[in-house]
């Protein structure tokens, strides 16, 4: 079985880095004192603490194996090194909505770092699926869940 890779940049790497640590270092032995803590009030069928803080175990947990799982998968890709007039990974895009005349830029980053209102979107979104392979002048269609929109590619650039 392959194990698929996952493309990000070398910034969102050091971001899942940092939260597995600090899941795995600060998270992990403060949930094990509230257990603890709470274990010592007595009867833990009806000691909701206990509850709240083995389900906070469980969901950290859950976290902590799901970023050991992508780090291990992780592409790096370092975008400072990528160059051309073309849209791929790690592009910076300037887009006009042709319909608003809203003016947009975009990153194309990786799934795990993905964060539209910080101006990421993930390469398998609908947006930059429909931009890899553009150029500017280009004008690209996207369906999106709220329906077709209409973008011109203004310009892409490559770097940090």
């Amino acid at each position: 079985m392959a194990i698929d890779k996952v493309p990000i940049t070398v910034r969102g790497f050091a971001a899942m880095e940092e939260e597995l640590k600090h899941r795995q270092q600060v998270e992990r032995p403060r949930i094990v004192a509230a257990i603890s803590e709470a274990r010592a009030h007595g009867d833990l069928s009806e000691n909701a603490e206990y509850h709240a803080a083995k389900e906070a175990q469980s969901h950290n947990e859950g976290r902590v194996l799901e970023l050991e799982s992508m780090i291990a998968r992780a592409e790096i890709i370092d975008v400072s090194k990528l160059s051309g007039d073309r849209i791929k990974f790690g592009a910076t895009v300037k887009l006009i909505d042709d319909d608003t005349e809203e003016e947009k830029t975009y990153q194309i980053v990786g799934e795990p770092e993905a964060d539209v209102h910080a101006g990421r979107v993930s390469i398998t979104s609908p947006i930059a699926r429909a931009l890899i392979g553009k150029g500017a002048g280009d004008t690209v269609e996207v369906t999106t869940p709220s329906g077709g929109k209409s973008y011109e590619v203004v310009a892409v650039k490559y770097g940090a």
